[in-house]
């Protein structure tokens, strides 16, 4: 498996894929979830995604630069190959990423009803720094601290 920019040609496959990973959440949380709107045509061309690919794309992240932080806006696994480390190495590539420019931290956000997520992200040394009602959701803001 190789994690590399996105292409347009990917486009469809990402849109696919994101309807997949998000679509088992939107009972649980009430609605759908912002990554399954979002447009993955703009963010490719802007060079913010990064797929990880076995010959296919099987899964994705959107990584946004920040000045003091690189910020995960999603990351998205294909169902059916969850549990195989795709999710943590997209995931590595984001700390990576974060080292390579300068930046001292990774941070993201989740839904506090995708309890799966908060499961990983505290496991991989992610610690909550926040929660917050935004746009009628409950999100758990998370951040990790880098080695220099």
């Amino acid at each position: 498996m190789q994690i590399r920019p996105a292409r347009p040609a990917d486009v469809p496959v990402i849109y696919d894929l994101v309807q997949c990973a998000y679509g088992m959440y939107v009972e649980r949380i009430g609605g759908r979830p912002m990554p399954m709107d979002d447009d993955y045509a703009e963010r490719v061309d802007r060079g913010l995604v990064f797929v990880a690919d076995n010959g296919g794309v099987i899964g994705l992240i959107v990584l946004i630069q920040e000045p003091d932080h690189v910020l995960i806006e999603n990351v998205a696994v294909d169902p059916d190959r969850q549990g195989e480390g795709i999710g943590r190495a997209l995931l590595a590539h984001a700390e990576t990423t974060a080292q390579e420019s300068g930046n001292p931290a990774v941070r993201l956000y989740t839904n506090a009803k995708m309890t799966e997520n908060l499961a990983l992200y505290s496991s991989l040394g992610y610690k909550e720094v926040d929660r917050r009602r935004e746009n009628g959701f409950e999100r758990v803001f998370l951040s990790k601290r880098l080695e220099a």
